[in-house]
């Protein structure tokens, strides 16, 4: 065998192991839909009548909505606009603003439409854990009537254990993911086929003519069904936001050659059996299945289910923390899961947040026919605004112009707005609690981005120039002790308000002052040879600055130890750090909403401290407080 060949191999057998992996981070959410997608259209809250005709046309628009949403915009656009290999909505945003940076107001619209996104991530965050599982758990239903009670009870604990186990991190069981993954989109597939042998004209739906008929035949009965069609696209999303872990070629890989196939062969197995026995449309997906798989079958949706939600979850932390990086949200803790993997990460706030807003969805809605309600509004609004971010990125950065680019996403916008406005009408059955929780996060978003940059414009008219502070230090120099003195700065060229307050309160100067200014970019990583600018000003003061991406881990220790190499050599016992501490107070007529002005300093005052999110050592932190009116 050739040099080349072997190469061939190894890459080839890389390739194979990181599908394998996407199959149990990424397809989880998308892999569960067959669960609910199906029994929501014939025997949902709204159910249209079980007739052939109904049944052509309703598998007809889900094998074309996985075709034309996932396959077309996703996997063939969407992973195109990679943010240095990232995806996501936090990677998109930052794509988006790049290009638009020179027009104050585009670059404004394009932060709000972005934020919004990500409120409805959030919003979508939290109804996939609750449908997920509990479609799972009524299963039990199927087998026997007698379990229907403990059908909540049982959902609340595999909830409960799915979330404690978070802190532990993914890395240990996330090995089993794929392979169980594997197990299930192989009985997907399966239990398709063992249903469409016995009913070959089903494939007929394959013909889009009969879901175009379907439309036209019934215009408003097709709006209720295209909002449950829209289910089967859920978790179209993780595809680009998980690109960073995998990369393109293993997701589209999964996808093409197994995760679409298993779907459609399931969701028109479940079609046939219907065409075949209408009763079974109040739950087809594990009435398909012959008596004696119907336990194992719900044991493995249960663990599939968890699956998908363990990716939402994950999910979840990755945008909380991209958004602390790119000033959307207060600094809050982290915690690393894994020595070997970065983006393995646990955020206690986020986790228990989501629990208890998964728990109050299933104690309030009690069935997933409820919760589907509930589900895919956030979706939709998620996929429309990826379509409106995603045109001006192609229409700018890959140079294709307003008009090819409006043209190629007008495509996918007439689907999406389709399911937009089918999903609208569930708003008042459940949808309105995706679109509150999203309305929610983006009120505080936007209150934090706004008020970080009030408090920003009030320190900046009460700073000292640098340069000429050090010229009259220089003339009544105050007493110099030994060691290093490390300031935090958010202006580069202005004194830092802690330094005042030491000069003020202690009267000396270590022989060494060091003024660090963190600044964060909109790329995922920085390298660590552009980490640190440092520059010896006078008077033995130093200025660094430090540089980081939306997904590196901010470490101000590690970065002092890199300004050796430019002759900044700091012992790590000889170093203090003082940092200043602002007290916020509101005030009426400012340039916020007073109600809003209250939130920010809420949220100021219970974010996390920059010592822990620096990783600065708390036994060499010296806070240094003042109050600022905002």
């Amino acid at each position: 065998m050739s040099h080349h060949d072997l190469a061939g191999e190894v890459s080839g057998k890389r390739l194979a192991v990181l599908s394998l992996a996407a199959l149990g981070v990424v397809y989880g959410d998308i892999g569960t839909s067959p669960l609910y997608a199906v029994k929501e259209v014939f025997a949902g809250n709204h159910p249209i009548p079980v007739t052939d005709a109904n049944i052509f046309g309703s598998l007809s628009l889900f094998f074309w909505a996985l075709l034309i949403v996932v396959s077309v915009k996703y996997v063939m656009f969407i992973m195109r606009a990679d943010n240095r290999g990232e995806g996501g909505i936090m990677a998109l945003i930052a794509l988006a603003l790049h290009d638009v940076q020179s027009k104050p107001r585009q670059a404004k619209a394009v932060m709000i439409v972005g934020i919004l996104g990500a409120a409805m991530f959030y919003g979508d965050g939290m109804v996939t854990p609750a449908i997920s599982v509990l479609s799972a758990v009524e299963g039990l239903e199927i087998a026997t009537p007698a379990l229907k009670p403990f059908v909540i009870p049982i959902t609340m604990v595999v909830l409960f254990i799915l979330f404690f186990v978070q802190r532990h991190g993914t890395a240990k069981v996330g090995i089993a993911f794929g392979p169980i993954m594997l197990v299930w989109f192989t009985t997907l597939s399966l239990l398709g086929i063992y249903n469409i042998a016995g009913n070959l004209a089903v494939l007929k739906a394959l013909n889009p003519l009969y879901g175009i008929e379907f439309l036209f035949a019934n215009k408003a009965m097709a709006l209720v069904a295209m909002g449950n069609v829209v289910l089967a696209v859920t978790g179209a999303e993780a595809l680009y936001a998980d690109m960073g872990h995998f990369g393109r070629k293993p997701i589209s890989r999964a996808w093409f050659g197994f995760v679409l196939p298993a779907l459609v062969l399931n969701y028109f197995g479940q079609g046939a059996l219907i065409l075949a026995n209408p009763d079974a449309a109040q739950n087809p997906f594990f009435l398909s299945a012959p008596d004696w798989a119907l336990y194992p079958l719900v044991g493995l949706a249960t663990v599939a289910t968890v699956i998908a939600s363990q990716a939402v979850i994950s999910g979840a932390f990755s945008v909380t923390r991209q958004a602390m990086q790119l000033g959307f949200a207060p600094r809050m803790e982290v915690q690393h899961t894994s020595e070997k993997e970065q983006g393995q990460i646990y955020l206690p706030a986020v986790n228990w947040g989501l629990m208890v807003a998964v728990m109050i969805l299933v104690l309030g809605f009690k069935s997933s026919n409820n919760l589907a309600a509930a589900y895919g509004i956030a979706v939709t609004g998620d996929m429309v605004i990826t379509s409106i971010l995603a045109t001006v990125v192609v229409a700018r950065a890959w140079g294709w112009g307003w008009g090819r680019a409006s043209a190629l996403f007008a495509c996918f916008l007439a689907v999406e707005l389709v399911f937009l406005a089918a999903n609208i009408l569930k708003i008042p059955d459940g949808g309105w609690f995706p679109l509150v929780a999203g309305m929610a996060v983006f009120i505080l978003m936007t209150t934090w981005k706004r008020g970080r940059q009030l408090l920003s414009d009030r320190l900046k008219g009460e700073r000292l120039e640098l340069m000429p502070f050090i010229e009259s230090l220089s003339m009544s120099m105050p007493t110099r002790v030994p060691g290093t003195s490390v300031f935090l700065n958010a202006d580069p060229k202005g004194v830092p308000h802690a330094l005042l307050h030491n000069l003020m309160h202690n009267k000396v100067l270590h022989e060494r002052v060091v003024l660090v200014s963190v600044q964060f970019f909109d790329v995922p990583y920085v390298p660590d040879i552009d980490r640190v600018e440092v520059k010896k000003l006078k008077e033995n003061f130093w200025s660094v600055v430090v540089q980081y991406g939306f997904k590196d881990e901010p470490d101000i220790p590690r970065a002092m130890e890199l300004c050796a190499e430019a002759g900044l050599e700091c012992s790590a016992l000889d170093t203090s750090y003082f940092i200043g501490r602002e007290t916020l107070i509101p005030r009426l007529g400012s340039d916020m909403a007073y109600w809003r002005e209250k939130i920010f300093v809420a949220m100021f005052r219970n974010g996390g401290s920059a010592t822990a999110f620096f990783q600065i050592p708390s036994n060499r932190v010296v806070e240094l407080g003042t109050q600022v009116v905002l």
